[in-house]
């Protein structure tokens, strides 16, 4: 993506004038505008399910710890999901600063649409935290925050799991393969296995904007945000690296080659006629070995069994 755009020449300039140049196009606005509108809608209906999964009653009859994180789970991944494959043919279906950051490092996208993407992400964050909280009731339910852990924990659990989720990006849809159009289902999937590690102990942003934006609404109530920064964000340059040295000097397609594709004829051969094709080709050197064998030996009852075939050939020329 060039740096600069050229604006259309008005007619009233001379031939010798130079164009003048912009720093951001129009479709760069127009995609981090859509950017923006993506990330409200993800984490609208991820903070939603939050909320819901939070707003339970405390009762014998209120679903257990465990049953609230895969409900919480399921709501952040499939909500990705959903999203992500309504908007990546617009704008890639980011939704994730350190995702953003990912793809800048491996010139998928430019400097400018990186920054204005950052920008829309963090504010579709505050958006969408405002308006669950305004639709629902009680506190916010969405802050991240640490529990039984210390801080350097913290950021080491959110570097793996976000790494996680930036590799099958990577992967599953900057790398372009037969299928890279269900990319959001391998990523939607992602992010849900890695709340059901993250969501007990750190809240699982695996999103910078994700935690920044229930923090903006609720004033920062938690001193430990930076772990939700410094994990993440140190994340997208080794994987740019792991992916850049896989691709240009270990050509990792070459190792197993044809896994995505959907051409029959590229399917294992039936195994009843490999296995029988395999024993009687097997056969056909052993039975002619044992005969050159035996006519070297002498054998009299292959000597007999030649003159006899000789015999029948000579009748039949009579």
């Amino acid at each position: 993506m060039p740096l600069f755009t050229r604006s259309p020449k008005s007619e009233n300039s001379s031939a010798g004038a130079r164009p003048k140049r912009s720093f951001i196009s129009s479709q760069d606005l127009i995609a981090a505008l859509f950017e923006y509108v993506g990330t409200t809608v993800f984490l609208t209906l991820a903070f939603g399910g939050v909320q819901a999964a939070q707003a339970e009653p405390s009762n014998p009859t209120s679903p257990t710890s465990v049953e609230r994180v895969l409900y919480i789970s399921l709501s952040m991944g499939f909500s990705l999901l959903v999203s992500a494959w309504l908007f990546f043919r617009v704008t890639g279906g980011l939704f994730n600063p350190n995702v953003s950051l990912a793809l800048l490092l491996t010139c998928v996208i430019g400097p400018v649409r990186f920054v204005l993407y950052c920008i829309a992400q963090l504010l579709g964050g505050i958006t969408a935290a405002a308006l669950v909280l305004a639709l629902t009731s009680g506190p916010l339910a969405s802050n991240t925050s640490l529990q039984g852990i210390n801080a350097a924990q913290g950021v080491f659990i959110e570097a793996f799991v976000t790494a996680a989720l930036v590799l099958s990006v990577l992967m599953l849809a900057a790398e372009k393969h037969t299928a890279t159009p269900f990319a959001p289902v391998g990523i939607g999937l992602t992010l849900f296995v890695g709340h059901l590690w993250a969501v007990f102990y750190t809240g699982a942003a695996i999103n910078t904007a994700r935690a920044f934006g229930p923090a903006v609404v609720t004033g920062f109530p938690d001193s430990h945000h930076w772990v939700y920064w410094v994990g993440p964000f140190t994340v997208p340059s080794l994987e740019q690296g792991f992916t850049h040295s896989s691709s240009s000097t270990l050509q990792y397609w070459r190792l197993n080659p044809g896994q995505d594709t959907v051409d029959s004829r590229e399917s294992p051969p039936d195994p009843v006629r490999s296995v029988k094709s395999m024993m009687v080709i097997s056969r056909e050197p052993q039975s002619s070995v044992g005969h050159d064998q035996r006519r070297m030996s002498g054998d009299p009852s292959d000597e007999g069994t030649v003159v006899a075939d000789r015999g029948r050939r000579n009748d039949s020329l009579v």
